[in-house]
């Protein structure tokens, strides 16, 4: 990663009247974004000022903020870029634009997203890069074991995989890391997403548009007649998609999908609460995979450290009861300018991977909770996410102060 320099973007910001270029304000504005590894840039309309945050590792920060009297032109500077309507301030527009840098390396794809609001209009840009597309489920942070579970289930020919949790936990970039892992010439792979996040080659891609009757569901429809082995839904949002994405892995495809749920063993009976019967949940839904993002302690400037007896017993009773007391060494960042002084560089996942056994199948056939569902597959080898997280906490990968932030957010 390029050190981030925030100089460039502060001097440009000091300039006043002709000496001052918008074009060059926000060109610096994605720069600086790209180099801290932001996912976000936030510029929000106030009533004295216009504040500029960016989100590093899932979190925001305050950047800088802009003069209220140029707001409207780092606005249409944008929409400009973004091929928007620069005449049009009273209704959302989305839109997206490509930022090329002195290198191949430094293509950054960056989506916009604009919405009018009291103090004026805001716009939220979503930096794509290739970065995430070339993962591997080992970079992912999958263990072992995990990873085993996984690969095996993308050997079926038919069934679903689904990727569960919160918006912002990565569940689309374990897809794509499993699509690229597929991606052969033997193989026909079709996606519907909304929206594309990266392009890839050799699988065609469609993009989601409800205004032109393009939904989720008339899309799967229509995917099927493309003689597809491999199927991903970019999201099972209703009733009707999740009555065909079944129907779909019960006639011979393998269906990869994400489930907005807080953990792998809520995916079943949320299933089940779409109207889908329990025998189809229990013949198709190969294996379920929950997952968090936590930020990754800097390597630079992290350092172990023993917990006094009071920050022990503090954290025992944190942590559910089931979980052994840590009498070992722990790490934090200290802060550097590496990491810009959170001592946090990058972010990593804590997962569970649960496989649909015999076992899980007959609890779902009785409609059992997800609790019932989840002790057979802890009892069955599953570890679950705070146990994967506390695992990499122990080896200095993170904190228990960040995995317990993410679990219990």
């Amino acid at each position: 990663m390029v050190h981030a320099d925030p100089k460039p973007l502060l001097d440009e910001l000091e300039k006043k009247g002709d000496q001052l270029s918008i074009v060059t304000l926000v060109d610096h504005l994605v720069v600086y974004a790209q180099a801290l590894g932001a996912s976000d840039i936030h510029i929000d309309p106030t009533e004295s000022n216009v504040r500029v945050r960016m989100r590093v590792d899932g979190v925001l920060q305050n950047c800088c903020t802009f003069p209220k009297e140029i707001q409207n032109e780092v606005i249409a500077r944008v929409k400009v870029l973004s091929g928007l309507r620069t005449d049009e301030h009273n209704a959302p527009q989305d839109g997206r634009f490509r930022r090329k840098g002195d290198s191949e390396s430094e293509v950054v794809d960056v989506r916009v997203s604009i919405a009018p609001t009291y103090y004026g209009e805001n716009v939220v840009m979503r930096l794509l890069t290739d970065r995430a597309a070339q993962l591997t489920l080992d970079a992912l942070g999958f263990s072992p074991s995990d990873r085993a579970k996984i690969e095996r289930a993308i050997k079926m020919t038919s069934g679903m995989i689904l990727s569960t949790g919160p918006t912002g936990s990565g569940k689309t970039t374990t897809l794509y890391t499993l699509i690229k892992m597929l991606n052969s010439d033997d193989i026909s792979i079709v996606t519907i997403e909304d929206p594309i996040e990266y392009a890839i080659s050799g699988i065609e891609q469609i993009q989601v548009n409800p205004q032109g009757g393009l939904t989720f569901a008339n899309g799967l429809r229509s995917i099927l007649r493309q003689d597809p082995n491999v199927i991903m839904v970019g999201e099972i949002r209703d009733s009707e998609t999740a009555g065909i994405a079944v129907n779909t892995a019960l006639t011979g495809h393998l269906l990869l999908s994400t489930l907005h749920t807080n953990d792998a063993a809520t995916t079943l009976p949320r299933l089940l609460d779409m109207k889908i019967e329990p025998y189809l949940v229990a013949s198709t839904v190969a294996v379920a995979i929950g997952q968090r993002l936590v930020r990754r302690l800097c390597s630079a400037c992290k350092e172990s450290y023993l917990p006094s007896e009071a920050e022990r017993i503090g954290l025992s009773e944190s942590l559910p009861k089931d979980v052994p007391l840590m009498t070992g060494e722990l790490y934090r960042g200290v802060g550097c300018d590496e990491c810009v002084g959170t001592g946090y560089r990058g972010r990593v996942g804590v997962n569970e991977v649960l496989v649909i056994d015999d076992e899980i199948r007959e609890a779902i056939l009785k409609k059992a909770s997800a609790s019932d569902i989840r002790t057979i597959a802890i009892e069955n080898g599953m570890t679950t996410m705070l146990n994967d997280g506390i695992q990499k906490a122990t080896t200095g990968e993170t904190t228990i102060a960040e995995v317990l932030r993410v679990i219990h957010e």
